[in-house]
């Protein structure tokens, strides 16, 4: 049985001894001298002698290579374990920041987003109240609440603009992170629904914005101003009669007037004054972009080009002399067109009839009103003077207190103006 044992531990050996390659050098050379054939000693297997056991022997070579395989065994095992719990620390703890990550994200980006939404709102409630308590302000108070609506709408469109960028770059980066992050955990699909329901809610309240933006723009008149005559149509009925506060015998004149039209035709008149001899001693009308003064006849007159823009407040300033006939159109108060010899040596008459919007051309009994040449639209800081004003003055009256200043033929808010047939006052 001995050989049989012998060649058993010689192939457990082998077996071993390739299996493990983490022994000392030292051991292994020693092992390569170990006597196999005289390790094992005493009586043979099966006989009756008995054996006395001692406890305290010093192990022996095969001893030794047992209690090393079974250390190596044992040191490889705890190897794995700690590795194996050291990559479950680590995937734990960067799930956990990758969970924290996105939920602070999420809650950033909503609280932004609320905080927008919430300024919106409240913006668009101060519009609101601001355009009703505007209605009672005086002329500058109602100018300055409408522009800082104006100015705060604009901002917040600025900001939605900046917020929708940064929603851009956010799916930017979460769709590049969402390939490397779908197999192991999913935390962001319900922040993507929720962010997406935000976009469109950020949408409809940027097309509001626009709306109220809109609006804002349609009922603001010009600063300091707080009336205006409307002309809802063109009609042979509808005008505005004017009576001047003082005598209408002129040799110069200064005539300034705000007006937003709603077509301009051929010719659609903004102011005419006439007498029975001649109904065009004065005249301002529109020629579709063009605006024309007349002075003393059709053949007397000034043009300046691609100034009138329908639905837009424009102001035209007209002055004449009658000294050299020097005349001047302004525009927005800067000088657009100049002339000479327009009605030079005339004197405008007195006794005649003033009106807005409408020209009484003497052709037909009962005024001779023509749909044509009615004027449509909105006007306001009608004015008039016996002097030619200076640049400086003719640029205050379309600045900020455009209404402030009154001329002392025509004073806008003092002077008597009459509307007729659908013709109204509206603030």
């Amino acid at each position: 049985m001995l050989p049989q044992e012998i060649f058993s531990l010689l192939t457990l050996f082998c077996v071993f001894r390739a299996s493990v390659s983490v022994l000392d050098e030292n051991d292994d050379y020693d092992l390569m001298y170990v006597n196999l054939d005289n390790e094992i000693e005493g009586p043979v297997l099966g006989t009756e002698e008995t054996v006395s056991c001692d406890c305290q022997r010093e192990h022996t070579e095969w001893d030794k290579l047992f209690i090393m395989l079974e250390n190596s065994q044992m040191k490889e095992n705890m190897m794995l374990q700690v590795m194996d719990e050291i990559l479950k620390v680590d995937l734990q703890t960067l799930k956990a920041e990758m969970s924290q990550l996105t939920t602070n994200l999420a809650t950033a980006v909503e609280k932004v987003t609320s905080n927008v939404v919430s300024q919106i709102e409240q913006a668009l409630k101060r519009n609101s109240d601001q355009a009703e308590e505007a209605r009672r302000l005086h002329d500058s108070e109602q100018g300055k609440v409408l522009e800082h609506v104006l100015l705060l709408s604009h901002n917040m469109s600025g900001r939605l603009g900046q917020l929708e960028s940064a929603w851009l770059r956010r799916s930017e980066v979460e769709a590049q992170e969402t390939a490397f992050q779908q197999d192991k955990f999913s935390p962001t699909r319900g922040d993507s629904l929720i962010l997406n329901s935000l976009w469109k809610e950020l949408q409809q309240t940027r097309a509001e914005l626009k709306a109220s933006q809109k609006w804002a723009a349609q009922h603001l008149l010009p600063a300091g101003c707080e009336i205006a005559i409307l002309f809802p149509m063109r009609s042979k009925k509808i005008f505005g009669s004017v009576h001047p506060t003082a005598g209408m015998a002129l040799r110069s004149f200064t005539a300034c007037i705000w007006i937003k039209v709603t077509e301009a035709l051929d010719k659609t008149i903004v102011f005419s004054y006439g007498t029975k001899l001649n109904p065009y001693e004065i005249q301002l009308y529109l020629s579709r972009e063009s605006a024309v003064l007349v002075v003393g006849g059709a053949q007397h007159k000034l043009a300046v080009k691609n100034v009138v823009v329908p639905g837009k407040w424009i102001h035209l300033c007209g002055a004449w002399s009658s000294k050299n006939g020097s005349a001047s159109l302004w525009v927005k108060g800067e000088l657009a067109a100049t002339a000479s010899d327009i009605a030079d040596a005339h004197t405008i008459p007195d006794g005649g009839i003033l009106q807005i919007g409408q020209e009484k051309n003497g052709c037909c009994v009962g005024g001779g009103f023509d749909e044509a040449l009615a004027f449509s639209g909105k006007l306001t800081g009608f004015n008039m003077w016996d002097r030619v004003l200076s640049a400086k003055e003719i640029a205050a009256q379309s600045g900020e207190d455009a209404c402030s200043t009154r001329g002392n033929i025509i004073g806008w808010g003092v002077t008597e103006v009459l509307p007729y047939g659908g013709a109204q006052y509206v603030s």
